[in-house]
């Protein structure tokens, strides 16, 4: 690893702190170094608040920053939003390099930071760490690009692929250290969706414990929610929208009103089954549990009739063991 990808990845860590709390804008983390020590660490917390490269700067304030670079995930902005553009606050400290994971992916605004530093005689490499940059900001580029949130359908099933037994009953086929590991997913995402059974027999709360400041949207598809369920009774009730009918446009809806940028589906298998069928997943999550239920319990994906020629493929981009229970990261499409 060379010292440019050293310090990005430490970038990158602090702008993963930012994930679930900047809607509608990405996490981004910045690392300033000089002589290969760490001056100061800045990430974007929450929208309307200083950018990384500001909370970064900021922190060293007054100090002579000459021969220092500046590590940043996200090419710096360049126009006036809800605060003013990074790319002149950089210039005004007078760096001589900066060092960039990704470009913007706003078209209309992609390499115009970049532009602008190196037209004031700023140093800037671009492209460190790119794979995991962009990866960072997936749901960002999905809600801008593509006007709908990036998905991410979590099932926790059997060795034999089923959610739930006989009687609907899921507690619990996924270990301690698997339902932990759910929570830190949640803390990540701006919305939790379940279907309107999931409620109805397990009666989930659908929150991050600890929220750690998070407060993601709680969407519920169908119809018939108990008045004393979780979700519209408890101390979040005012973060529950239930909804009906196709999901493209539901999706499209939580994007533009809700600035959903990442939407985590839990189940059932109805919900997931139509998510699948309207190619609406980004990013599968499978929880396999080293347990067996038998043909009577429920499956994970609702439908039937599928040939091996109209199955649908996806590619194992990840897999990691958590207690006694396995996690895959399974994409689809490209």
């Amino acid at each position: 690893m060379s010292v440019d990808e050293r310090f990005m990845q430490l970038a990158l860590e602090a702008a993963r702190q930012g994930e679930g709390l900047t809607r509608p804008n990405p996490p981004v983390g910045a690392v300033l170094v000089r002589e290969e020590v760490v001056l100061a660490t800045g990430w974007h917390a929450v929208a309307g608040g200083d950018h990384a490269e500001r909370a970064c700067l900021n922190a060293v304030a007054g100090e002579d920053l000459s021969g220092s670079t500046l590590y940043i995930t996200l090419e710096p902005c360049s126009t006036y939003g809800r605060t003013p553009p990074c790319s002149a606050f950089i210039l005004e400290h007078q760096l001589q390099r900066v060092v960039v994971g990704t470009l913007d992916p706003n078209p209309v605004h992609a390499g115009r930071g970049i532009e602008q530093l190196k037209e004031s005689g700023v140093e800037v490499s671009v492209g460190v760490c790119e794979e995991d940059a962009r990866c960072l900001i997936e749901p960002f580029v999905s809600w801008m690009v593509r006007r709908r949130p990036f998905v991410t359908l979590k099932l926790a099933v059997t060795l034999d692929g089923r959610m739930a037994d006989a009687a609907g009953s899921s507690k619990w086929i996924s270990g301690g250290a698997a339902r932990e590991w759910v929570q830190g997913l949640r803390r990540k995402v701006d919305a939790v969706m379940v279907g309107a059974e999931t409620v109805r027999r397990d009666d989930p709360s659908l929150l991050p414990r600890p929220a750690e400041g998070r407060s993601p949207w709680r969407i519920i598809m169908g119809e018939d929610i108990p008045d004393e369920a979780c979700v519209v009774s408890d101390e979040a009730a005012d973060r529950t929208l239930i909804r009906t009918g196709e999901l493209g446009p539901v999706l499209a809806s939580l994007a533009a009103d809700y600035d959903v940028m990442h939407l985590l589906c839990e189940g059932g298998g109805g919900v997931a089954a139509q998510l699948l069928e309207a190619n609406l997943v980004d990013e599968l999550v499978m929880i396999v549990a080293p347990k067996i239920l038998g043909a009577d319990g429920r499956p994970c994906f609702n439908f039937v009739g599928r040939s091996m020629e109209s199955l649908f493929k996806g590619r194992l981009v990840d897999s990691e063991r958590l207690g006694e229970d396995m996690v895959m990261r399974i994409r689809f499409g490209e």
